[in-house]
């Protein structure tokens, strides 16, 4: 039979499809581009492929089709700057083996941050300790003596236990004790508590935190105050330390407020508990944050750091609830522990407010 025609359809299906040719197909993917092989991160950017195919027709020359789709890759973003914060540190001379203490990187920045706030109009100003705090219990009325006495028993009571219902025990000792004589002044001193029977004390402080122990306290303080202080109390840290019920923190703080004398900070819960949430230190009990505060803060610090950071503590740190969002050291980054969530909508609701001065009688309006 004659041999079967050959079109040129049939010549180019075979050319085009023979295997042996050394040209590669266009479709192959080339290699890698050195920017793929970095590691992805988490910032998403889309950008567009083109992917060659070839088609071949019987009725047509072969041709080249582009198409193109959006693939996803993802890029990474250069890391956030974030304040590099040091606490407190020890460092020691190795020629002299002298012993020296730095202080927080931030400190400075926080305690004017906080001492800001703690101003009339700030938002930690009018706490219970400015107005009901122990220095401000005494009776100004009576004598010089029966103040610093008054002092110390209002800093006895104030162990666990809040300023407002130490503020009303106070007031209860100042007007319900009876005089210890005939013709004697009644109220809260010396001579009218060792007269005083301790049930009536007692009663009169049982509002306050272990008042039953206090009261033993009270009474055992007034007759070593007696015999051993010609009446008045100790003008040493180390003689107050020494009263049944006083430890370093009233100690200090009598000292500073019954006798003007600054020779120790001292640290009630709040100051313990608000220092080591900034990472100043990190410490198991007030004593210890009491030596480590003492080692680096200026000495003209001392005696306001207690007030300030109790203050705090009462209006915007609290023990439980803090205010994260709308104290000044989370919004502006200062706080280690500030609660994330708390910080971010206070920026919002700050950025959403806005002070508009009116200028036909400068007064300032918020619109929200």
């Amino acid at each position: 039979s004659p041999p079967r025609r050959i079109t040129r359809s049939s010549l180019a299906r075979f050319r085009y499809g023979d295997s042996s040719s050394g040209s590669k197909d266009n479709s192959t993917p080339s290699p890698a581009d050195i920017e793929d092989i970095i590691p992805n991160s988490t910032a998403i950017r889309k950008r567009k492929r083109t992917t060659t195919l070839l088609e071949a027709s019987s009725t047509s020359p072969r041709r080249t089709i582009k198409t193109e789709e959006e693939v996803e890759t993802k890029v990474t973003a250069p890391p956030a700057s974030r304040r590099q914060r040091k606490p407190a540190r020890k460092t020691v001379d190795a020629k002299t083996g002298e012993a020296t203490v730095s202080a927080p990187s931030d400190w400075e920045e926080i305690y004017d941050a906080v001492k800001a706030m703690r101003s009339p109009g700030g938002i930690a100003a009018n706490a219970a300790v400015d107005t009901m705090g122990c220095e401000r219990l005494a009776d100004t009325t009576t004598s010089s003596r029966d103040q610093r006495f008054q002092t110390l028993i209002a800093l006895m009571l104030s162990s666990q236990t809040k300023d407002t219902v130490n503020a009303i025990a106070m007031k209860r000792l100042q007007t319900e004790l009876p005089p210890h004589a005939p013709g004697a002044p009644p109220g809260l001193n010396l001579e009218n508590v060792l007269a005083a029977d301790a049930e009536l004390i007692n009663k009169l402080i049982w509002a306050v935190g272990f008042h039953n122990n206090k009261t033993k306290y009270i009474k055992q303080a007034a007759v070593i105050l007696r015999d051993q202080w010609g009446g008045d109390i100790p003008d040493t840290i180390e003689g107050l330390v020494a009263l049944p019920g006083v430890g370093p923190k009233m100690g200090y703080l009598c000292l500073s407020a019954a006798w003007d004398r600054t020779e120790g900070i001292g640290v009630d819960v709040h100051v313990h508990r608000i220092t080591n949430l900034w990472g100043w230190h990190a410490t198991k009990n007030p004593e210890e944050t009491r030596l480590a505060l003492q080692s680096w803060l200026p000495r003209d610090r001392w005696r306001e750091i207690n007030w300030l950071l109790v203050g705090f503590g009462q209006t915007v740190c609290l023990p439980v609830g803090r205010r994260c969002g709308d104290c000044d050291l989370g919004l502006r980054g200062l706080c280690k522990a500030a609660e994330r969530k708390k910080v971010l909508e206070g920026r919002k609701t700050r950025e959403s407010t806005q002070v508009k001065k009116l200028e036909d009688d400068g007064s300032m309006v918020k619109i929200e």
